[in-house]
């Protein structure tokens, strides 16, 4: 059975399904932060909804790739590539128990992106404190002129 472009994963996914090496390894981002292209890759990765979705059924629980499929209205073909691109984003892990395939969330595979966006709230809190301040001067010296 063929994909139609509503059940390939990588119709949304300009980026394609892998940024691994031919041996597996993560590819090294362009100016050589490997770091930076594995919070790269789990953007991606998370930027389709239901990439998001099967991530959340295997936050606390490992399932395997039939019982995932199970829950949507995809084919199961679908539903491997977009096993495919998390594992690659090491979002996933997957172990063989004979012919099945288990998967589980890695959370350590959100560790990038999770810093990058803990470092992007705290300069908005910065930003924000800095404005709290300028504003607060502003009123103190016109209360200041007032009295």
């Amino acid at each position: 059975m063929g994909l139609t472009p509503a059940d390939d994963p990588r119709a949304d996914d300009p980026y394609g399904a892998t940024r691994e090496d031919p041996d597996g390894a993560p590819r090294e981002d362009p100016r050589g932060d490997t770091a930076e292209a594995a919070t790269d890759e789990a953007l991606r990765a998370l930027a389709e909804p239901r990439r998001r979705a099967i991530l959340r059924l295997v936050a606390h629980d490992e399932l395997a790739a039939g019982e995932i499929a199970a829950a949507f209205d995809v084919t199961r073909s679908a539903v491997s590539q977009h096993l495919t691109v998390l594992r690659t984003a090491g979002l996933l892990s997957e172990r063989r128990v004979g012919t099945r395939r288990l998967y589980r969330a890695r959370p350590e595979g959100l560790a990038g992106l999770r810093a990058f966006l803990e470092d992007m709230w705290s300069s908005s809190l910065d930003v924000a404190r800095r404005l709290a301040e300028a504003d607060r001067g502003i009123s103190d010296d016109s209360q200041s002129a007032a009295g």
